[in-house]
């Protein structure tokens, strides 16, 4: 190869083009998601930014329930808002903060990442095998959708 064809990008440049923001990780409730957000939480103390894990669902209407005398709220999406206070617990930084996202998984998470000029998006690989190679699978959707560097975190225990 002709090294005098090869543009170097000053320092200058390449600080241009980083992005400040967190690590962002899309989970659900599989201890593989579980997994990718462990990896995430690892990466971003390296960098010295937080993690902002993020959930999909579609938005679930809040209902109210009387019982005798008694009326109780339930919010519509409490499974995916206790998944993401778990998921927090679980990690066990001050640095993490969480969301929930009404929109398919890959694209949740690509917009995020634009929104908090992320880092990087990790994502694990629970699908990417076999027919999901062929079909695609939410990693290739982040591959092909993400503003900014990702992550496909080994969580098949391989």
């Amino acid at each position: 190869m002709n090294t005098s064809s090869v543009i170097e990008a000053t320092r200058e440049q390449v600080e241009c083009q980083e992005r400040s923001g967190p690590v962002v990780v899309g989970v659900d409730s599989s201890e593989t998601a579980a997994a990718a957000a462990e990896r995430a939480v690892a990466v971003a103390e390296k960098l010295g930014v937080g993690v902002h894990v993020v959930t999909g669902a579609p938005r679930r209407r809040s209902q109210v329930v009387y019982v005798g005398t008694d009326e109780f709220a339930i919010d519509g999406n409490r499974s995916e808002l206790a998944l993401l206070d778990s998921m927090r617990q679980r990690l066990g930084s001050d640095r993490v903060t969480t969301s929930l996202e009404c929109d398919s998984p890959a694209r949740s998470l690509c917009e995020v990442a634009d929104r908090l000029d992320a880092r990087l998006i990790v994502v694990g690989n629970r699908r990417v095998q076999s027919a999901g190679r062929v079909f695609g699978s939410i990693a290739g959707d982040v591959l092909r959708q993400a503003p900014c560097d990702v992550l496909v975190v080994n969580t098949n225990g391989d």
